[in-house]
């Protein structure tokens, strides 16, 4: 009996042991991972953009189109891969495959790529502009701007000294120093959209809470109700190609490339400035306050304001594209530049006292050239290309 039960308990205790064993040796097994991250959409032309690839194991890179190419083709463990794509000639969209395999496992990315766009086709027929019009610095015949409608506009509008295609299917925006003004009471000029949520319906007040009009999620709700929308986003890439070189050290260099427009006032204008000694430039934004609710407040995302800034370490250069976001949502607006192989640089301004969540303020948005030099000499000027502009807002 005894024997038996010093049998059971060895058997009892082998299994014990080997279980215990197998736990150990699970938990020791090696694990493959492999994950990467997705591309944005190229631009037509030339244009490189990297990939994170986080991983423990050595992998290798192929793609399937030799208009793609890829840097490094094999490495080990997390790292990153450059893509590259040439210069699609054609107006059509192409699509590629980018395989990263290793061990056992494979992650494929997918390239898309936008075709060309059609340089002989007015800016409408490449972007979406059914809710813009357009201010063009030319004598409307009683001495002040001329107000390009929705409807002229997306009749294949196009004018080959303000607003134009570029050679690689960009919308152009270029402004003299000198020219006719959008009223009586503005000092510079502009070639710049304005947004107009009416479309084409001429019956709607451009001004006003309408539906021509949006305004912060945080009005009243007759308000909310009465507007065409409330807060919103707009997005634009684009290139600053010129600025001006003459005038007043204050005026010299600067223009303005984005807004939201109040009533009165001006909830954001974002900045570009390159004074003629650097070969950068600096990005930064003011908030205006209504009347009454505080002065008006900069910040300087990149590099300075200053009329005699020093070049900025990280700023931007002519023609290198980069976007900016106008973000609101309630009393918050947030401004954000982006590049590629760059970190986002962003702030968010906390707008409860400054009057816009009352009854009655109304917003829109503008993009383009708001030339803020009227100073220089009569040859000079400034010049932004736009690659993408979208904007959007919530409905009821």
């Amino acid at each position: 009996m005894k024997s038996l039960q010093s049998i059971l308990f060895i058997s009892f205790l082998t299994i014990f042991v080997s279980c215990g064993s197998s736990a150990e040796t699970s938990e020791d097994i090696f694990i493959e991972k492999l994950t990467v991250n997705s591309l944005s959409e190229f631009t037509a032309q030339e244009e490189t953009k990297s990939v994170n690839i986080s991983s423990n194991i050595d992998w290798d890179v192929i793609t399937n189109q030799n208009w793609i190419s890829v840097t490094p083709t094999s490495s080990a463990n997390n790292g990153k891969i450059d893509v590259t794509v040439l210069e699609n000639t054609t107006l059509n969209l192409r699509t590629g495959i980018i395989q990263v395999s290793g061990g056992s496992l494979s992650e494929t990315i997918e390239v898309k790529q936008a075709g060309k766009e059609n340089v002989t086709n007015a800016p409408s027929e490449n972007f979406d502009l059914s809710t813009w019009n357009l201010s063009v610095p030319e004598n409307n015949g009683n001495g002040i701007a001329t107000t390009i409608t929705v409807s002229e506009l997306n009749n294949k509008y196009k004018n080959n000294k303000y607003f134009y295609t570029s050679d690689d299917g960009g919308m152009v925006f270029k402004c003299p120093v000198n020219g006719f003004k959008t009223s009586a009471n503005t000092n510079y000029t502009r070639v710049e959209l304005r947004e107009m949520l009416r479309g084409v319906d001429t019956s709607i007040s451009t001004k006003g809470v309408n539906k021509n009009n949006w305004v912060f999620g945080t009005a009243p709700s007759a308000d909310l109700n009465a507007a065409a929308g409330y807060d919103g986003v707009m997005n634009a890439t684009l290139a600053i190609n010129h600025v001006t070189t003459t005038g007043n050290s204050s005026h010299i260099g600067r223009l303005v490339i984005g807004q939201i427009h109040a009533n009165d006032d001006e909830p954001v204008r974002i900045y570009y400035r390159k004074l003629k000694e650097n070969a950068l430039g600096s990005i930064y934004f003011a908030h205006e306050p209504t009347d009454g609710n505080g002065s008006e407040q900069w910040y300087e995302l990149i590099g300075s304001r200053s009329s005699s800034a020093s070049n900025p370490a990280n700023g931007i250069a002519l023609n290198e594209k980069f976007t900016y976001s106008i973000k609101v949502v309630g009393d918050s607006l947030t401004v954000t530049i982006s590049r590629d192989g760059k970190d986002d640089v962003s702030k968010t301004v906390d707008m409860v006292k400054s009057g816009y969540n009352v009854g009655g303020q109304y917003m829109y948005f503008k993009a383009g050239v708001y030339h803020l030099n009227n100073s220089g000499d009569t040859t000079d000027y400034a010049q932004a290309t736009f690659y993408s502009l979208d904007k959007s807002h919530t409905t009821k």
